[in-house]
Formats: C-alpha cells, sequence, structure tokens
C-alpha cells in the first residue's frame, strides 16, 4: 500500500464525532487536575517521541525541551484537528498525523520514547497495539503510561466489568475501564520500570475511571 493510500485507509480508523466533542470539553475542564500527571509522565524524555492516541493535543504543552521532535498519532478526525491546533503552540516540533495504534505508520526503531496517555483502555487489540510500540521504539526505548484500569477491590473491579461488557464502551468512545495496563505490558514483552498507582482525582466520590497507574517500561536492550 502507498502512503498515499495507508494514509486515506486510517484517516477515519476511529470515528466517534460526538464523543471527540464532549471529551474535548470534558478534558479541558478537567486540566486543573490531570495537568500535574501530564508534566510527571513526560519529565525527562529527550529525542524523537512518539505520542499513540494524542487526542486534542493537552500533551504537548508539557514536553521538555530535550524532544527534538513528537510524532503525535491520532486516528479519530474532530481530535486530530484540536490536536494541530495545540500543535502550533507547543514549544517542540509536533507533527500530527492520521493513524492507528494498531499499525503505527512509521518505521520500526525510529523513536527514543513513546507515550500512551488514557488511551490503551480505548484500543480495539491491545497486544497489537503494544507491538506496534515496542516495534517502533528502539531497542532499550522507554514506553511512559498514564491509564486508568481495574481497581484492586473487588467489587469496583466487578462493577467495571460489568461496564465494559455493555454500555461503557458505547458511551464512551470505546473505552474500557477494567483493563490491566501491567500485565498487558509485561505480556508484550516489555521491562516494566518505576510506576505508582494513584487515584484520579485524589479526592471525592470513586467512579469507574478513577484507578489509574503512571510509570515507565522499556524495549529490552538486547530485543
Amino acid at each position: 500500500m502507498s502512503p498515499r493510500s495507508a494514509k486515506a485507509a486510517s484517516r477515519d480508523a476511529v470515528h466517534h464525532p460526538v464523543f471527540a466533542r464532549f471529551y474535548a470539553r470534558q478534558s479541558v475542564a478537567a486540566e486543573r487536575v490531570i495537568a500535574t500527571y501530564r508534566k510527571e509522565l513526560l519529565a525527562g524524555l529527550s529525542g524523537r517521541v512518539i505520542e499513540v492516541g494524542a487526542g486534542n493535543g493537552l500533551n504537548f504543552a508539557h514536553y521538555p525541551t530535550a524532544v527534538s521532535e513528537v510524532v503525535a498519532i491520532e486516528p479519530e478526525r474532530t481530535l486530530r484537528q484540536l490536536a494541530a491546533s495545540a500543535a502550533v503552540r507547543a514549544d517542540v516540533p509536533v507533527d500530527v498525523v492520521p493513524g492507528a495504534a494498531e499499525a503505527l505508520p512509521v518505521k520500526s526503531e525510529a523513536f527514543d520514547g513513546a507515550v500512551a496517555s488514557l488511551v490503551l483502555c480505548s484500543v480495539r487489540d491491545v497486544p497489537r497495539a503494544l507491538g506496534e510500540l515496542r516495534r517502533v521504539l528502539r531497542p532499550g526505548g522507554e514506553l511512559r503510561f498514564f491509564e486508568h484500569g481495574v481497581a484492586p477491590g473487588a467489587a469496583m473491579a466487578t462493577a467495571q466489568r460489568a461496564l465494559d461488557r455493555t454500555v461503557w464502551p458505547l458511551l464512551f468512545g470505546g473505552c474500557h475501564v477494567a483493563r490491566d495496563t501491567l500485565g498487558a505490558l509485561r505480556a508484550a514483552g516489555f521491562e516494566i520500570g518505576p510506576y505508582r498507582r494513584l487515584l484520579v482525582p485524589a479526592r471525592g466520590p470513586r467512579l469507574p475511571t478513577s484507578y489509574c497507574v503512571l510509570g515507565a517500561a522499556r524495549r529490552p536492550e538486547n530485543d
């Protein structure tokens, strides 16, 4: 497939225009809480970085200047347009392109770092998406992740799984709230680095999306 036809094929790999508009408003409103985690997620990155599921580009403002380029993949057209506007205001070069996490339109071993931020919950095929991230990272390259997932308590975890089987993905752009990020990363061959579990927001009622993990993983050096 030519690059041009690949671009056309991936342009609308995800199409949730109503959810996209809701997400854009909600994410901006939540930024006073989430911005701190974005800064922590991206601190210390350098070189070329790929970000999957860039959404409306709220991470872009927090990339350190040691990053030479960000290739931001976003499959949903409305969010991609918002991300392109955010890229213009970023302090580092950001190229926003269409594409799906399961078939990244970039060369193998082309990136020093990768970012998955509140996106693995909604990809259709998590093992394939993580396999793609491992492919495009150089050996020893680092994947930063900030994701919500399954709760530690049985009652909430049961409720999350029930939501995942029924209404939640339909209402929230394919999101699944009970996925196990750390388990998926290990199964994909990543070496888990430092991470911490957190509640977002830290205070107030616990929501199905409150249970998060933030950390780093690496493609093995000898891969």
